[in-house]
């Protein structure tokens, strides 16, 4: 099973992938240049900055090549060498190298580069929830290799995103109910939520983009044995019994049981797993339990991959790229403003 997104991939983005080294295991473009939002103009929106993400299996090689070729989208630490700068990327923050504000094709771009390793590690076990947390939105597929393991990756991280929010909703709800706490997943704890994003991003990405998170999730849900889905009235019923939430926690990934079990199990007590979840599993709290776990894994990611983008990025661009988001985040809060 491929990941049912957006496949078609235009000459535009064709003509932007064209400039960078080909050995790309996974290429997709994301965010509000790409989906258009709620409160957004079909104008306003080719003027937002496109953002990327390379998955490549060999970074030292990849970095390599692309200081070659676009020597220019690097900070200072271009001096340092495709090493050092693989090092900062795999090392430190999220696993991820950006180059911001980069000119290409009378647009600006964002391009993230990750491991196509880390970025494995992050889908199945979300140890950061960085890249797998875009991917847990609409993208736009621009690229995917031949990767088993990649594409079973891509489809466990969508399902544990749809365990996750089940936890953290009511027995009833609907598909729109589902879609933004699943969008939400990746900003509970991102520090940027409190200034430097604007505070209706996760409805706005959902508003405007339903038919595409359908399409995105259907057959995950269809699938699922542990709700009833009627997407004709756009409802859905999930089992809250203990046995039911004991199946969700259980499925959940292992950094999020980690987190779980780090909050509930008081020191020295060394419980195993299974034990906890089963507790939570039972607790009417269970939901609120999950989402402090996501909560701490993304405050860690965010604050440490946004303390190296002043690295990487250098501190023009940094100062440059916050001023943008800081205007975006003012542009929101006037609109809400009666």
């Amino acid at each position: 099973m491929t990941l049912p997104a957006l496949q078609n991939t235009s000459v535009f983005f064709r003509r932007i992938l064209a400039q960078f080294p080909q050995d790309i295991s996974l290429a997709f473009a994301y965010g509000s240049g790409v989906f258009r939002q709620a409160g957004t103009t079909q104008g306003q929106m080719g003027k937002n900055m496109l953002d990327f993400v390379f998955a490549v299996d060999d970074p030292i090689t990849w970095h390599t090549m692309n200081l070659i070729e676009n020597r220019k989208h690097y900070s200072f630490l271009k001096f340092f060498g495709p090493k050092q700068i693989s090092s900062i990327q795999n090392d430190y923050g999220a696993g991820v190298y950006y180059n911001t504000l980069v000119p290409s094709d009378e647009r600006l771009i964002k391009y993230g580069v990750i491991s196509t390793d880390a970025l494995i590690d992050d889908l199945l076990h979300w140890k950061t929830l960085y890249v797998a947390g875009r991917l847990h939105k609409p993208v736009r597929i621009l690229l995917q290799g031949e990767n088993g393991k990649l594409r079973a990756a891509l489809v466990a991280n969508l399902k544990s995103a749809v365990n996750a929010s089940f936890l953290m909703l009511p027995e009833s709800f609907s598909e729109e109910d589902l879609f933004l706490q699943i969008a939400g997943l990746s900003y509970s704890g991102d520090f940027r939520m409190v200034i430097g994003e604007d505070k209706s991003k996760i409805s706005n990405i959902v508003k405007d983009n339903i038919q595409h998170f359908r399409i995105l999730y259907n057959d995950i849900l269809q699938e699922c044995p542990q709700v009833v889905y009627k997407p004709q009235q756009g409802r859905l019923e999930v089992d809250k019994s203990p046995e039911g939430q004991f199946t969700q926690l259980m499925a959940l990934p292992r950094t999020l049981q980690q987190q779980i079990t780090r909050l509930v199990d008081p020191p020295g007590k060394n419980r195993d797993v299974e034990e906890i979840l089963l507790q939570v599993a039972q607790d009417p709290d269970c939901g609120l339990v999950v989402q402090q776990g996501i909560y701490s894994i993304v405050k860690t990611s965010s604050i440490t991959q946004s303390a190296k983008g002043i690295v990487t990025a250098g501190l023009m661009k940094t100062v440059s790229y916050s001023t943008k988001k800081l205007r975006k985040m003012w542009k929101g809060w006037r609109r809400k403003t009666p």
